[in-house]
């Protein structure tokens, strides 16, 4: 490419190639360090990436994740900003421990001491972590994303893990830890428990049994407590039954026995049998009643005192399910535990970390939970207090890693108190600007409503250690916030050790009343490791200069199911440290679902990898393909659709190749001619374009600052598709034609040259490869000083000189009309090369008005049509014939055998005669040679019908009547048209330069036709740089020619040769 002048793109697309091409240059190169660099001393913008869980292999919608977050990278760097952008990698948690326990085929939770150990098994998965953080980055850098892939935050790491360890000590220092008794959900696979937010998204169907049991009243023989219950298993740890005080309770006789039942649950309970209404009563009234719990002999469990009475709750007690009294169990339910400890109530939970019964449950010693239901009922049955059995499907929480029916089970927890802050979240959330609006406000706000205190403890291995020595003497507890001050307060401690269980459970502490201090067993929820991202990845503590200049994020990005996740994290985990949210704004997107709307697995078949619509279609078909899906909805992937984008993708490089071929043969140097330079040359059209540009320029730069991306992408897309390719090109490519220096041509070329080059900066944070190649093959050059890299270029600022929005309207309508001319034609099979006589349009929008005079010259270019008349709706109804139909319904009782000459006679009249006579006299006199009728308009239907020599288009705003009478002198410049298309077609087969001359024959049987191509013969060499042009009869001797076609046009074959004229090209001249 010469110094100054637009370079020559190639013809030919081929991504594969390109990018795999542009990668290696990046790498060679250090475009991405250089780009970095660039920007360093510019104002800082702070991006947080929301890391992924190594343990699942990047798909389609990873991709697309990770390639918003590229486009908010790199349009904030293009946009004058200092980027932060490490991305970050989330290694603990049961998800690693689940893929390392197959790998060396453990079974169970206690395979992991005493089979491996714990040291081995941590190294395991630290080494699983590495190989998928490899693996997954490799992915990642292969897309284009360019982040800091040399520095990033891995949550495994012991500084990250003295962050986290910072956190809890905040927490303790706050009075916001603290240890308790708590009902919380509980794997018994995993032998673990699960935070609130971590069983939301886990809910299946799945059968269970459905049993009302009847509860003997003490000291009231044969009246009992109607309870429903869908987990048998929880009635061993029954120790009480919940009403609501002030809904109405039914005793009802039924097979001799009393039963009190909530009377608006009666009818749905009872069903088909037959009861006896005894008594009513309000709930209150039942306060305090006693009854023996059902399972007493089998368990042997204590009873008396508060235990197994009725207590009130107007909270938890609906009419919606059951028999309006609730089996109340502490020790396995949020609700039961809450109303339980209100009342005084032990919790009783017999039920081991495997899911199986303890001693306490009596004969159920040992048996796995679910197990035991069937025997449960059994023995409900056996002892007559199981009224009535079925089985329901319903939704189950089950765990999220391993897929397992989860159990509420009281265990001894950690907590952060986060119910003492939630009103400081929810104000915080005010502040932060969301994209959807409606993600913050409502969704979110809805999320935050219900907090609870947070469970922070786990059962496990692999995670960051609860940082919480524990004295046996006097019991009092430390919390360690750092490596140094354990170390501090340690009695001995290794030289070289870690941060995870195989390294701080050995290192004891020394208390202040002088006994010695353990760890508590327990590490700490993966989710906080991930909440404390916008500091430990800043490496604060200690590192508070980096934090001063950093934090709070300006942004982060991640799909839906994170505003229970890492966005909640993240807001409570700060507001706890630093009293604010650590985020400015939040991007949340939708998930990618295969076809038929399901998540993609690898086990369901559905899954799709980026490299696998990478190796059909290159890499920014796939950003470009999600990025104009709506960002906060979910979408189906689709082949078709990638495959859609490919094809604009093609159509891009095909608008670039052709405008850069002109513009590099004519020595095109943009900086010798400057927009304004030019002005006064300007055409309608090309102030249009400028005005467009701008308008491009000013849209994707709002969309982007507001992370509407699809809107972006979008209008991108239509951009170059319909306003360059479909319409200016079209426009302005007989212009490229004139000579060099003609001023129109130049200033065609800086317009569009313009658009193109504003358009590449604008699509290169969405497009990274194609941009690249194409600045680097044909723009780069023609910048003094230009940056090595798209990326590297400052991001457009909108001309608003060049901004017409009423031109653009206008262009509008234009297109409309074209587009209602096209279709008028295609419904009489008229060639769109055709040229027509006149067009008219109708409508009563002064936009039309203005626009047929003011664009006149373009409207008659695009419709290829002499004249366009802008006419009144009476004048376009005049067009129209009004057929008479006559309807026998109405002529056959009035007129009977003389219906059908009169329905004859009516077929030759004019409707308009009818319609007026009509409106005039009710009646329309019909006249024949024998007799007169009086024809009402009951008798006809009348209907419109266009003349033949006339198609109807309808637009927006009014509709187009084109005139198919076609004069000879248009027959023949449509046939000679199509000479052309066939001879440039011949010179696309034959793969001519643009430039390149032709000897050319044409030999065609009609005279006449023969003689209009005679007539024509400037026009012919013109369109189709013949050097010579040599027009015969069939009957004379054809000349030999690289390639010759024979073609029908219209009903007469034309036989063609063409053959490349070797030499010095020469430019046709204006």
């Amino acid at each position: 490419m010469s110094k100054g002048i637009v370079g020559k793109l190639i013809r030919d697309y081929k991504p594969s190639k390109s990018e795999e091409e542009i990668l290696r240059w990046w790498k060679t190169s250090r475009a991405y360090e250089k780009t970095k660099k660039h920007s360093l001393k510019k104002p800082r913008f702070y991006f947080v990436d929301g890391p992924p869980f190594v343990t699942n292999p990047p798909h389609v919608g990873t991709g697309w994740n990770k390639t918003l977050k590229d486009v908010v990278i790199r349009f904030q760097r293009m946009n004058g900003h200092n980027v932060h952008d490490q991305p970050g990698y989330d290694c603990h948690g049961l998800p690693v421990e689940v893929m390392v326990e197959k790998s060396l085929n453990l079974t169970s939770k206690k395979d992991i001491e005493n089979v491996i150990g714990i040291d081995r098994f941590i190294g395991e998965c630290k080494k699983y972590s590495d190989e998928n953080i490899e693996s997954q980055t490799r992915v990642f850098k292969d897309l284009g994303i360019w982040m800091d892939w040399e520095r990033p935050y891995v949550t495994y790491q012991d500084r990250y893990i003295e962050s986290v360890w910072w956190t809890v000590k905040q927490a303790q220092q706050k009075k916001l830890l603290y240890k308790g008794l708590r009902v919380v959900h509980w794997c018994p696979h995993d032998e673990t428990a699960l935070a609130g937010y971590e069983v939301t998204d886990e809910y299946r169907i799945i059968k269970d049994y459905s049993i009302y049991v009847k509860l003997p009243i003490v000291d009231k023989p044969r009246e009992f407590l109607l309870i429903w219950t869908t987990t048998p298993w929880t009635l061993p740890a029954n120790e009480g039954v919940m009403v609501h005080p002030n809904m109405i309770y039914l005793s009802v006789e039924v097979d001799g026995e009393k039963l009190i039942i909530a009377k608006e649950r009666l009818s749905q309970v009872m069903g088909e049998r037959p009861y006896k209404v005894l008594e009513e009563r309000k709930g209150q009234d039942l306060e305090g009643v006693s009854y023996v719990p059902p399972l007493l002999e089998e368990t042997h469990q204590k009873t008396g005192g508060t235990l197994h009475r009725v207590f009130l709750s107007s909270e938890y007690v609906t009419m919606t399910d059951g028999t309006g009294l609730v089996h109340m169990a502490p020790g396995h339910g949020e609700e039961d535990f809450e109303v339980g400890q209100r009342n005084g109530l032990p919790v009783l939970s017999p039920v081991d970390a495997s899911g199986r019964f303890t001693p306490e449950a009596g004969k159920y010693a040992g048996l796995q939970v679910r197990e035991a239901n069937p025997v449960i009922v059994k023995d409900l049955e056996a002892r007559g207090l199981l009224f009535r059995e079925e089985t329901i499907e319903h939704s189950y929480p089950h765990c999220w890693r391993c897929k397992t029916p989860l159990i509420l089970r009281a265990t001894d927890q950690w907590f952060i108190k986060v119910t003492d802050f939630k009103d400081k979240m929810l104000r915080e959330n005010k502040s932060v600007r969301w994209t959807p609006e409606w993600a913050g406000s409502k969704r979110f706000y809805a999320w935050l409503v219900g907090a609870r205190d947070w469970v922070i403890s786990r059962q496990r291995y692999w995670g960051t250690p609860l940082p919480v020595w524990t004295c046996h003497e006097c019991g009092e507890r430390t919390v360690v916030g750092s490596r140094t001050e354990l170390e501090k307060i340690a009695i001995r401690h290794p030289r070289k050790y870690e941060l995870h269980r195989n390294g701080v459970d050995q290192i004891e502490t020394r208390c202040r009343c002088g006994g010695r201090a353990r760890r508590e067993p327990d590490v700490l929820d993966g989710w906080l490791d991930s909440g404390v991202a916008s500091w430990a990845g800043l490496n604060y503590p200690p590192n508070a200069k980096e934090l001063r200049a950093w934090w709070p994020a300006d942004a982060i990005v991640e799909a839906h199911d994170q505003t229970r996740g890492w966005f909640y994290n993240q807001l409570g985990s700060s507001i706890l440290v630093f009293n604010k949210t650590p985020y400015k704004s939040v991007l949340m997107h939708g998930h990618t679902l295969d076809p038929d709307g399901e998540k993609m697995s690898k086990s369901k078949g559905n899954f799709v990898s980026p490299g696998d619509v990478i190796g059909k279609y290159g890499r920014d078909a796939l950003r470009f393909y999600t990025l104009q899906a709506t960002v906060w909805e979910d979408f189906r992937f689709s082949w078709d659709a990638v495959e859609a984008v490919a094809r604009d993708l093609q159509i891009i490089w095909n608008v670039y190749a052709f405008a850069t071929l002109y513009m590099s043969l004519d020595k095109f140097a943009p900086r010798k001619w400057p927009l304004q330079r030019l002005s006064r040359f300007y055409r309608q059209e090309d102030k249009w374009l400028l005005s467009r540009t701008e308008t491009l320029v000013q849209d994707v730069s709002e969309h982007n600052g507001e992370m509407e991306f699809h809107h972006s992408a979008r209008a991108l897309r239509d951009f170059v598709i319909e306003d360059l390719s479909h319409w200016y090109i079209r426009l302005v490519r007989r212009r490229f034609w004139l000579e060099k220096k003609s001023r129109d041509k130049l200033a065609a070329y800086a317009v569009l040259h313009h658009a193109l080059r504003t358009w590449l900066s604008l699509a290169a944070p969405m497009m990274p490869f194609v941009t690249e190649t194409i600045y680097r093959e044909s723009f780069r050059g023609t910048e003094p000083k230009g940056p090595e890299t798209v990326h590297m270029t400052p991001w457009p600022g909108p001309s608003r000189r060049w901004i017409n929005k009423t031109l653009e309207e206008e262009v509008k309508i234009v297109q409309h009309i074209s587009e209602a001319v096209a279709s008028a034609r295609q419904s009489k099979k008229v060639k769109l090369r055709q040229p027509v006589s006149r067009i008219l349009v109708v409508s009563d929008k002064p936009m039309v008005t203005r626009t047929v005079k003011a664009l006149h010259e373009l409207l008659l270019q695009r419709t290829n049509a002499k004249h366009v008349r802008l006419v009144g709706i009476t004048e376009a109804e005049r067009l129209k014939r009004l057929i008479v139909e006559p309807n026998f319904k109405g002529l056959g009782p009035a007129f009977r055998g003389n219906a059908n000459k009169v329905a004859q006679a009516l077929r030759t009249k004019d409707g308009r005669e009818l319609l007026r006579a009509f409106k005039a006299d009710g009646h329309f006199p019909l006249k024949t040679d024998h007799e007169d009728y009086k024809i009402t308009s009951e008798m006809v239907t009348l209907r419109e019908e266009m003349p033949e020599n006339y198609a109807l288009g309808s637009f927006d705003e009014g509709r187009v009547y084109v005139d198919l009478t076609i004069p000879a002198d248009l027959v023949r410049e449509g046939f000679v048209r199509d000479v052309i298309r066939r001879l440039q077609e011949m010179r696309k087969r034959l793969d001519l330069p643009v430039d390149a001359f032709a000897d050319t024959f044409i030999s065609v049987a009609d005279p006449e036709r023969l003689g209009w191509l005679e007539d024509e013969r400037d026009l012919l060499m013109e369109e189709v740089r013949a050097k010579t042009l040599l027009l015969l009869r069939l009957d004379q001797a054809k000349p030999g020619a690289t390639l010759e076609e024979t073609w029908q046009i219209e009903g007469h074959e034309l036989h063609m040769g063409l053959s490349q004229v070797t030499g010095k090209p020469q430019m046709v001249q204006a």
